[in-house]
């Protein structure tokens, strides 16, 4: 069995009000405050380029591995990420 190296990988959902609805967006990083400076600065994902967005959720992980299988699972589990944004816009869920 091969040893992994530990590192500090965290999974992130960003929320963003949108045109008429709350906006979400999960990715994946290994420095948070970073990455949520590149999105809002427009240099992430196209998709969250020109707004302004808020860490609205966050999980730890030691191994990249299990981050990017968070990150595929959270990206398609749309309930979850709906009681998110209902929680970050204060509708309490």
């Amino acid at each position: 069995m091969q040893d992994h190296p530990v590192e500090e990988c965290f999974v992130y959902v960003l929320g963003c009000v949108g045109p008429g609805r709350y906006l979400t967006y999960v990715g994946w990083t290994l420095d948070l405050d970073r990455r949520l400076t590149q999105h809002n600065a427009g240099a992430g994902a196209r998709s969250t380029r020109g707004r302004t967005w808020v860490l609205i959720h966050s999980e730890r992980f030691t191994r990249r591995q299990d981050a990017m299988s968070r990150e595929w699972h959270l990206k398609r589990d749309r309930a979850f990420r709906r009681r998110l944004a209902a929680k970050a816009q204060g509708l309490g869920v």
